[in-house]
């Protein structure tokens, strides 16, 4: 080893010495000037210097770790991610009373450090403040226009089944990963809205924009990422903070390019979509003379991969829970399709066909609360100092409102962690609505493409069912299929193949083999 080289390894020794020093004396003077608060404040673990209560956690399913703390500590309480405090909000009336009660003063969003770096305050999901609320009620009123929520969207979304169902019938029943078909035929219902058009299946630029968009999901939920955003000072260390950070730089070159497609084709005359309609908007913003306005080129951006990120993973994510499901629950599949055929026949499913079909919403309902697939929400601040339940939380603090501990509520679900779709059907076998169920958060920050998440989720789930059996591979028993979801930023299904077989097939499959037997 060279001089020169031996030099600058004692020169990293030394900053990153330097840097551990001026973190203690941190921790050191922000627990003095802030013990009066603390003894107002909710109960915890007590933390260790630097690195508050990690040693306690498991970054990979943290959501498991705060789960078991709420046990000991109640139902608001507070741990120390490193030096970062964090309040959490467990079980369903808590989380109700701070997210719906409180809307304000808990409304706020905690930007993560590592996407800092990237929204640099823009969008409509991790911004705050007048940006947050202009794009948000734009974007809102603009979904809506485009269909989200009514009849005009339901067409694409029927039409994309179609596509799907094509899809499916080419493997011939053999056992395939339906994770990127699902996945682009649910991403294709954003860009039609977003775009003004959809894509192929096969379209190079299609697959790698949604490979990368489920890619950078996941890596914003690895423990790499946590490090980062708790330690920003290592990051240099991680390769997984580098690889995300590389992975949105190329995101935001490919939604650039397309932007820059739609603005060179742009006719005000003839709106086509979101983007043309934020174009119209800043457009008219411009010509008043009004040129500091929210409506600008980053906010556009950051709020496009917003919707098509968000809307195209949680919508994907519990389709593919749901088949999986009824792969594993063959008896109440079969009790989905033959609802489906005695009520439906062979016609193309409705959204108004919801009301007629109880027990195939309330297996919908069911797969959503069962699966969880955001468990811990996305977190929140907040923004003033607040009083919640007796404890003091100041202004700025972090919040996690844990989702998990609501839709796994022993006291309001009669089998919290079992596949148990009798929870949303009363004596009558007709379907009930849960104040518990919060699979799309609550309050201020709930989920905005709720309604078009449901009405997706109902007419692709449907249709699946009407034309397909859902089963494991070959060799492949239902308790052999692994409900275990993969470690991310939401909470996927483990890597699996399933079976689609054309449902007149199957039927008479399961006819021969109950005359054999």
């Amino acid at each position: 080893m060279g001089i020169l080289d031996l030099l600058l390894q004692v020169s990293c020794y030394v900053s990153l010495l330097g840097a551990l020093v001026v973190l203690l004396l941190f921790y050191i003077i922000s627990s003095c000037s802030s013990s009066q608060d603390d003894r107002k404040g909710p109960p915890g673990p007590k933390p260790l210097p630097i690195l508050g209560n990690l040693l306690q956690l498991d970054l990979k399913r943290l959501h498991h770790s705060l789960l078991k703390l709420s046990q000991t500590y109640g139902s608001v309480f507070t741990i120390y991610l490193g030096p970062k405090k964090v309040v959490v909000l467990a079980g369903y009336k808590t989380v109700k009373e701070a997210l719906v009660n409180h809307s304000e003063e808990f409304g706020d969003r905690d930007q993560m450090k590592i996407l800092e770096e990237l929204n640099q305050g823009h969008g409509v999901i991790w911004s705050n403040g007048e940006v947050w609320k202009d794009i948000r009620r734009f974007a809102l009123m603009n979904l809506r226009d485009f269909g989200m929520g009514k009849s005009a969207i339901e067409d694409k979304i029927i039409e994309e089944c179609d596509k799907l169902k094509e899809l499916f019938k080419t493997f011939k029943g053999e056992a395939f990963d339906m994770n990127q078909p699902i996945t682009c035929a649910v991403a294709n219902i954003i860009c039609s809205m977003v775009f003004g058009y959809r894509f192929e299946y096969d379209d190079p630029e299609f697959t790698s924009m949604v490979a990368r968009a489920n890619w950078n999901v996941q890596l914003l939920g690895s423990a790499s990422a946590q490090v980062y955003n708790l330690f920003p000072w290592i990051g240099r260390f991680l390769s997984k903070r580098n690889e995300f950070l590389r992975s949105n730089a190329a995101t935001v070159e490919q939604y650039t390019k397309l932007l820059s497609h739609l603005k060179e084709t742009f006719n005000p005359q003839m709106c086509r979509g979101f983007v043309d309609a934020f174009l119209i908007r800043k457009q008219t913003l411009e010509e008043s003379g009004i040129t500091n306005s929210h409506f600008n080129d980053k906010n556009l951006r950051a709020t496009v991969i917003n919707l098509f990120t968000a809307s195209t993973d949680t919508t994907a994510t519990t389709l593919r829970w749901g088949l999986l499901l009824m792969a594993k629950y063959p008896k109440i599949q079969d009790q989905v399709q033959e609802e489906l055929k005695r009520v439906i026949g062979s016609r193309q499913v409705q959204v108004e066909d919801r009301k007629i079909l109880p027990f195939t919403n309330a297996v919908i309902h069911e797969t959503q609360r069962l699966s969880n697939i955001l468990p811990m929400s996305l977190p929140h601040k907040t923004s003033q100092d607040v009083t919640f339940q007796g404890h003091f939380i100041k202004k700025g603090t972090t919040v996690y409102p844990l989702l998990a501990s609501v839709l796994y509520d022993e006291s309001e679900w009669e089998k919290p962690r079992s596949f148990h779709p009798a929870h949303f059907l009363d004596k009558d076998g007709k379907f009930v609505k849960r104040d518990a169920f919060m699979a799309f958060s609550a309050g201020r920050r709930v989920c905005l493409g709720e309604s078009l998440a449901r009405m997706e989720l109902f007419i692709f789930f449907t249709t699946l069912l009407q034309h397909f059996c859902f089963s494991p591979p070959p060799g492949v028993s239902e308790d052999d299929l692994d409900l275990t979801p993969s470690v991310g930023f939401t909470l996927i299904p483990s890597p699996h193949k399933l079976r689609a077989v054309p449902y007149a097939a199957a039927i008479i499959g399961r006819f021969c083999l109950h005359q054999r037997v």
